[in-house]
Formats: C-alpha cells, structure tokens, sequence
C-alpha cells in the first residue's frame, strides 16, 4: 500500500481501531504524539530532532533524519523513492532516486544492529521502502 495525499483519514482510523481492538502489533509505537515515535531500541523525537538508538543519541543529517521520521510516522506503509524524496524536500521534483538509496543506506549504517540485515528499514524490491511493522528484534 502506498500513501496517498488524501489516505492518511483511512489510515489513522485503521490505527486507531487497531489499537481500540488490541489488534496493535509488538513492533506499533509505544508511545506516540505528535513528536516523539518510540519503538523497542529506537525512539524519534521531531520536536528536537534526536535520535536515540540503545540509549545511545545518534547523529544523523537534517535529510536523514526526516527520511527516517517519515518512514517511521506511517509503519508498514511502503513509500517510494519519488515519494520519499518530494516530501523531504517538500516539493515534487525529478530527484535521483540513487540520492534516497545512499540516504537510506546511512541510515541504516547508524541505527540498525546488523545494517546487511535492516530491522528498522525495509526495503520492498521493486517499490520503495517502509518502516518495519511487525518483527521483533532478535
């Protein structure tokens, strides 16, 4: 599923019935408003635009850190390299799609425990990326 301008009414009442139903899976957000996104060994805060990863504070670029922010507001949702690179740079564009590669391979450099083995950032062959929504760490 790709968001789409216009989706995010469904998916937030899909979220929200999830966790009314108990249906919420280990790996949903432990606590979310509307900045701070914390997941087992991983918390986001977009307020002040930390990362803290095994308690540790990782430093990430403005571009990475809101590569990762998107991907991880909206778990499970597959974004595309288009998709991902017009809503960091907050407009559409022809953007290279190697820059969101590169971008996402630093990510993972930082924050995952195995980076050939991403827990956190998933990649869907052929589509895009997501945020992991539902395996636990092992």
């Amino acid at each position: 599923m790709i968001l789409e301008v216009g989706d995010d009414e469904e998916e937030l009442l899909d979220r929200i019935l999830a966790v009314v139903h108990g249906n919420v899976t280990a790996f949903e957000p432990q606590k979310q408003d509307s900045y701070c996104l914390v997941f087992p060994g991983l918390s986001i805060d977009g307020l002040h635009h930390t990362v803290l990863c095994g308690g540790r504070e990782i430093e990430l670029t403005h571009v990475e850190f809101e590569i990762l922010y998107l991907l991880a507001k909206y778990p499970g949702i597959v974004f595309s390299k288009e998709q991902i690179y017009d809503a960091v740079r907050g407009e559409a564009g022809d953007g290279d799609g190697s820059i969101i590669t590169n971008h996402i391979h630093n990510i993972r450099e930082k924050i995952e425990p195995d980076p050939a083995r991403p827990v956190y950032i998933q990649t869907v062959w052929g589509v895009g990326y997501r945020f992991n929504s539902g395996k636990k760490i092992e």
